[in-house]
């Protein structure tokens, strides 16, 4: 069971486990539908526009079942997308009160239906996460008040409850913010431009294991590959825990999240 020799760093995206998040109708899916062999587990309307492989889940039962016919491999797709993981998280809740027989997670009291509830969620993940298949996490993106020593400021993050939300964080490969950037052209009227930031800030949760990727890069699926295989520095072992101070000036606020 013990290794005899050092695992390589995986050098291919679809590979790797990913968090996508972001204000609504910025773009999430349809680049998620440019990965090679996409299939989405879809827990929410919203593909319609999109000429995708698709699984309805309507239940926690449901992605159990389309998780457990992935697993067996008798099919061509090679990237999982969990779309969103937002509604899965409240699936898993509805499905961890039917089973005990509750009507809310506290009902069983010292904490224990969080835990079930948790558990169960990072079970199927972490499962997930061990196909060999590429996994994409797709959430929202929400406001949250920070405060510090120093004050008070407004940090961008997936929608997940926090207990979901750092289980999401601590698997993922990386974490891609999609942001509406805004600049000026010569004439003084705004230009828009969507954008994935992929470096961690105050301003808004995210990170790069691989070390390949531009702090900034189009919300555009081919601008990523070329990113991704751009030759770089050596990879990075994991992604940075800490972010710089607010009001340092290393980074742009981001557009306000979508609700």
């Amino acid at each position: 069971m013990l290794p005899t020799k050092k695992s390589p760093p995986k050098q291919d995206h679809a590979d790797l486990t990913v968090l996508v998040y972001g204000p609504s109708k910025i773009g999430k899916s349809t680049w998620c539908s440019r990965s090679e062999g996409a299939l989405f587990l879809a827990t929410e309307p919203g593909l319609n526009s999109l000429d995708v492989f698709q699984v309805p889940i309507r239940s926690w039962e449901e992605l159990l079942a389309a998780c457990g016919e992935i697993a067996e491999g008798k099919h061509p797709y090679k990237t999982v997308i969990l779309d969103t993981v937002d509604n899965a998280y409240r699936m898993c809740s509805d499905y961890i009160c039917t089973k005990f027989k509750i009507e809310h997670e506290s009902d069983l009291g010292y904490g224990k239906g969080w835990a079930l509830i948790n558990n169960e969620f990072h079970r199927v993940l972490t499962k997930l996460a061990f196909l060999p298949y590429g996994l994409v996490l797709v959430s929202h993106s929400q406001e949250k008040e920070i405060e510090t020593r120093t004050g008070k400021y407004i940090r961008i993050i997936p929608t997940l409850p926090d207990k979901a939300r750092k289980i999401v964080l601590g698997m993922v490969d990386l974490i891609l913010f999609c942001d509406l950037e805004v600049t000026s052209d010569e004439s003084g009227k705004p230009v828009y431009r969507r954008v994935m930031r992929t470096k961690p800030s105050p301003h808004y949760e995210a990170g790069d294991r691989t070390g390949r990727l531009p702090d900034t890069i189009d919300l555009n699926f081919q601008a990523f590959i070329e990113a991704f295989n751009r030759p770089a520095a050596a990879p990075r072992a994991s992604a940075p825990r800490s972010v710089p101070a607010p009001g340092d000036g290393q980074d742009k606020k981001p557009a306000p999240a979508g609700k």
